[in-house]
């Protein structure tokens, strides 16, 4: 027998029909003498992983079997939460008096005791697994000679005691970083010592210091990651050229934002009879960061850079990142290049993969591009790059059209641009520009990245693919039930494929409702998702995908250019891909977990500063449009500012209402009233709380519609 987390389970649930000891294990699934130790090691993983409870005498059983669910426990400012289960089990209600000393993201059992509210599911934490904080951002509190700290985030409902010993000269209201030292109990609460005080809570760099706290994001590189970083040689040998397909003399350019300064994609292009010959040259990352290294370890924990207005944390130092592995124009960088040949309707005909070394001719903005399409004058006197800019802007339109022919989605929701001043204010919050140059390399980007992994699926190599599931049922049926109330309805209600999605947002294209349908629509689907089962990607509609464009800045990129580059000239061995496997699948879990939480900082920055622009602007009158109803209340995106606020329903005085939740709408009990996402609304900036990111509205006109 293979041992491995499923042969064991599923070993176990056939075999064991009551919890045994390891050696009575052993003996019941016949493993080997010489497997024993690593079936113990097994067996130690899988109940620290919950998937196994270790009972009094040592015995070990199925957790499923003993109506216990693993997972991990989401706090609620009321001191009560939720179960959230491993598996895609119904999330589980937790009482306060049954939280039994769990903190938010603690991984715990929960013995399911009842069904609670409504029909989800109740039950009480039997053990707590892994403890998921170490350390907490908050307010310091002063309270006799010595304190609390008051967490930043409401999940994290128990206030941390600080002895006067461990205070670190706070003073009462600062905010700082607080260590835990001890974890609470059902009768004690957590205590800590203060690490690290950050200063005043209004200072606008003590917030966004706090946030990167808070979230445990890891700022600076350690000395061993600098170290290494700054031995890599700035400039490239010529017997590494030598080595690789030299394509310098190439019109070959880079495109990017305005603020760019990690470069690692570039495009080129050329026309051959009836075909288009596209080159997708990204930066070879892997040359320079080895498997295991500290460079490599560091990018491993960081998973991803972190975005946000006016500054980035980087996954790698600026040494690679700003120096030798940006395709900065004018100097040589070694690259792995996707070159692929379509036909004049898009279709893909060929591709190949290979070392490079190129060096990029000229360094685009999005915006000097959509200009110099638009106008058709070259840039810098350059006939050349205005002939490859133009190829480009047809090729990637025949991408575009197909892709969407083929059924991928295409959601028109507007994102936010945050402009910020020389002295780091926010001077003003608008539209962010979607034009023909973001387009073209979008396009570029997609079909790059569906070539490498169907090249890595047909030699059948383990790799990271970048998947997204089919849509919930129920999710989708509510948002069919509700779209009809617009005269709407998709095909195939049931398990919509992605053309019927698409077709629907043709239709409402130009129409009042487009927003919110497509708004609706997109909280319907599922989170797309790192993944080692290369199940393909539902909203792209492509049967495979990985990314490979970005690795700068997304691990999963840097390992799916060492896979390339390693099974370039070689086939990948059966004893090769069963070490290979296990490792994608944690490689993806990580990446995963990273961008989860590089999501939630860049959106947390993105409601500080507009809690920080709307701060003077309380008294004020907006049109705005509702984008999301809930019990408590409907959230308004204000029309000329591109900021959202709450209308909260104890504002709302002329009658009690009632909210309808498949209808996304709140309902006056005796005046019919009605407040439904995508009706506009007059509403008044009430009150501005920077540090909860809360902006409250209130009705400023006579708003609403009768029902």
């Amino acid at each position: 027998m293979i041992l491995s987390e499923s042969t064991i389970l599923d070993a176990i649930r056939k075999k064991a029909n009551r919890p045994l000891k390891v050696s009575e294990l052993a003996k019941c699934l016949s493993i080997e003498d010489d497997q024993k130790r690593d079936f113990r090691n097994w067996i130690k993983h899988l109940s620290q992983e919950g998937r196994l409870i270790r009972l009094k005498g040592g015995r070990y059983g199925l957790a499923e079997e003993m109506n216990l669910v693993t997972g991990k426990f989401q706090g609620h400012s009321e001191g009560y939460g939720f179960l959230i289960p491993e598996n895609s089990e119904p999330d589980i209600f937790i009482s306060r008096k049954n939280v039994k000393g769990a903190m938010h993201g603690d991984k715990v059992v929960v013995r399911v005791d009842s069904k609670g509210r409504g029909d989800s599911p109740e039950g009480r934490i039997v053990r707590i697994l892994d403890r998921n904080t170490e350390q907490l951002v908050g307010l310091f509190e002063k309270f006799g000679r010595e304190g609390w700290v008051i967490p930043s985030e409401p999940k994290y409902f128990q206030d941390i005691f600080i002895p006067l010993k461990e205070r670190n000269r706070a003073k009462d209201g600062q905010l700082v970083v607080c260590q835990i030292s001890e974890y609470p109990t059902p009768h004690h609460p957590p205590i800590g010592k203060i690490f690290e005080v950050l200063g005043d809570p209004d200072d606008p760099q003590v917030e966004i210091r706090g946030i990167l706290k808070k979230h445990n994001v890891r700022i600076d590189f350690p000395p061993a990651v600098l170290k290494e970083a700054r031995k890599i040689s700035q400039t490239i040998e010529e017997e590494e050229i030598w080595k690789r397909e030299d394509l310098r003399s190439r019109m070959i350019f880079t495109i990017d934002g305005a603020m760019a300064k990690d470069f690692d994609d570039a495009v080129s292009i050329e026309k051959k009879e009836d075909a288009y010959l596209l080159g997708v040259h990204i930066a070879d990352v892997s040359h320079y960061i080895y498997e295991n290294s500290p460079l490599d370890q560091e990018a491993y924990e960081r998973g991803t850079s972190i975005y946000y207005p006016n500054s980035v944390i980087p996954m790698l130092p600026e040494e690679l990142s700003n120096e030798i592995c940006s395709l900065k124009p004018n100097v040589p960088r070694l690259t792995l290049s996707v070159e692929m040949k379509f036909d004049t309707s898009g279709q893909l005909l060929e591709h190949r993969l290979f070392n490079s070394v190129i060096q990029s001719k000229f360094r685009f903005t999005y915006e000097e591009v959509a200009d110099i399409i638009a106008s058709g004058i070259a840039p810098v006197s350059s006939e050349e790059a205005l002939e490859s800019l133009m190829l480009m802007k047809d090729l990637s339109q025949k991408l575009r059209k197909r892709r969407f022919k083929n059924g991928s989605v295409d959601f028109q929701i507007p994102e936010a641009e945050i402009i910020l001043s020389g002295s780091g204010q926010v001077e003003r919050i608008q539209k962010a520009e979607h034009n023909p140059a973001h387009e073209l390399i979008e396009e570029f980007m997609l079909a790059a990245n569906q070539a490498v992994a169907q090249d890595l699926r047909k030699k059948n190599i383990p790799f990271i693919s970048r998947t997204h599931a089919p849509p919930n049922p129920e999710k989708i049926s509510s948002f069919n039930d509700f779209i009809k109330s617009f005269g709407m309805r998709l095909n195939n209600a049931n398990s919509p494929t992605p053309k019927d999605l698409q077709n629907l947002l043709k239709r409402i294209q130009g129409h009042p409702e487009e927003r919110v349908i497509n708004t609706l629509m997109l909280r319907s689907l599922k989170k797309a998702l790192y993944s080692s089962k290369d199940s393909g990607h539902y909203c792209l509609a492509f049967d495979e995908y990985a990314h490979f464009t970005s690795p700068i800045r997304r691990y999963p990129d840097l390992v799916v250019h060492r896979l390339v580059k390693r099974f370039m000239n070689h086939k990948c061995l059966v004893k090769e891909r069963k070490r290979l496997f296990p490792l994608m699948s944690d490689y993806a879990d990580q990446s995963t977990a990273r961008e989860i939480k590089a999501m939630e900082v860049e959106r947390e920055m993105v409601d500080l500063r507009r809690a920080q622009f709307m701060a003077n602007k309380v008294g004020e009158h907006y049109s705005g449009l509702i984008t999301g109803v809930t019990a408590f209340g409907f959230f308004v995106e204000l029309e000329s500012v591109f900021v959202e606020g709450l209308v909260h329903v104890s504002s709302l005085h002329d009658d009690y209402y009632l909210y309808m939740e498949d209808e996304h709408r709140l309902i006056g009990k005796h005046t019919g009233k009605s407040y439904r996402i995508g009706n506009t609304v007059q509403v008044r900036v009430q009150e501005v709380d920077i540090k909860k990111r809360r902006i409250d509205l209130s009705l400023s006109r006579k708003s609403g519609k009768k029902s």
